[in-house]
């Protein structure tokens, strides 16, 4: 897929305009994010200001410039920074530097294929003990194209090496037309 046309040709259906609702509500209840905070696939950055309000420092990545040029046209909400990067290419400035990842739209738009990858890849992210906060699509409208589907069963085989669950549910809050679609997960690495 190329993310970087889409944004080009201001095609992002993804975006909805703000930070995920489910989002917003874990931060209320769980309070501040500790240490340093990685939003891969952040696109505009919605989830990346909602983040750095309430986290000492947020990272959002992504592989499409013009996502990251959208994402810094936005004023500042806190100790935010948006760089462009591949998640399967991190560098070694990178490796094992955060203490979250927050995951809303990049495992979902990935080839299912990758997801392997994608978990080694948040896993050499964090630091040992970090956090991963994720928001799963479990059956989106379409399933030729992004976003992708999970089934529960496949997200325990991809991320029980790896990590331990700490707590899941299904959103109260989410957007419009996602209802009983998504499942949230908090993993331990």
């Amino acid at each position: 897929m190329d993310w970087q046309a889409h944004y080009e040709a201001g095609d992002i259906p993804w975006d909805e305009g703000a930070p995920h609702p489910a989002l917003l509500d874990y931060i209320a209840a769980a309070g501040p994010f500790e240490g340093r905070v990685l939003v891969p696939g952040c696109g505009r950055g919605h989830d990346t200001r909602a983040l750095s309000t309430i986290a000492n420092e947020v990272v959002g990545m992504d592989i499409a410039p013009d996502a990251i040029e959208k994402a810094r046209a936005f004023p500042n909400a806190g100790r935010e920074e948006y760089i462009v990067a591949d998640l399967f290419d991190l560098g070694q400035e990178l490796h094992a530097s955060f203490d979250w990842v927050v995951e809303h739209t990049c495992f979902c738009a990935i080839d299912p294929a990758m997801r392997s990858a994608y978990v080694e890849a948040v896993a050499g992210a964090l630091k040992p003990g970090g956090h991963l906060f994720a928001i799963f699509y479990l059956n989106p409208a379409v399933d030729r194209q992004p976003p992708y589907g999970v089934t529960v069963p496949e997200l325990d085989r991809l991320f029980r090496p790896a990590f331990a669950l700490i707590q899941e549910w299904v959103p109260a809050r989410t957007f419009a037309g996602r209802e009983s679609r998504e499942l949230i997960r908090v993993f331990r690495r």
